[in-house]
């Protein structure tokens, strides 16, 4: 595996947002299929469900559940489709590799459980690339050794 995917550069493939056009330029140009993880998926599924519960509790949040299904649904194509293809890790070796980023970095980062888990998978998986458009979780790739995209 060369390149990682997360979940901010996933958010701005299904959903339109600032950095949409620079996500889709890249998307397109790196080599299907894409490795995935299941805890990529997760995540990227669960935050759709919670920006629709928002929406659900106060109009001026999150997003409705027609759009959130629309990015479900696209989402799920592209895995259907094989231009994503999820990517079985071992998790023993990421929660150690989690373990030592976390003891390494957050004190001084303030890095989530998440943001770590995803940079430990990509290094468990062996790859070069990290690909992210949040800052705090780039800084933490760039720390274990990963290039960052884009």
């Amino acid at each position: 595996m060369s390149t990682y995917l997360d979940t901010s550069f996933l958010c701005a493939i299904y959903r339109a947002q600032d950095n949409s056009s620079e996500a889709d330029a890249l998307f397109r140009k790196l080599a299907s299929p894409l490795p995935v993880t299941a805890l990529l998926l997760f995540e990227f599924r669960q935050s759709i469900r919670w920006q629709v519960f928002l929406h659900r509790k106060d109009a001026s949040k999150g997003y409705g559940s027609t759009e959130g299904a629309k990015m479900l649904a696209d989402l799920q194509s592209d895995v259907t489709d094989g231009r994503l293809r999820i990517t079985p890790v071992e998790w023993a070796k990421v929660i150690s590799i989690a373990d030592q980023l976390s003891a390494q970095h957050t004190s001084k980062g303030g890095h989530r459980a998440f943001d770590i888990l995803h940079v430990a998978s990509a290094l468990e998986l062996g790859a070069k690339e990290f690909v992210t458009f949040d800052a705090r979780q780039s800084h933490l790739a760039k720390a274990a050794g990963l290039k960052i995209k884009p």
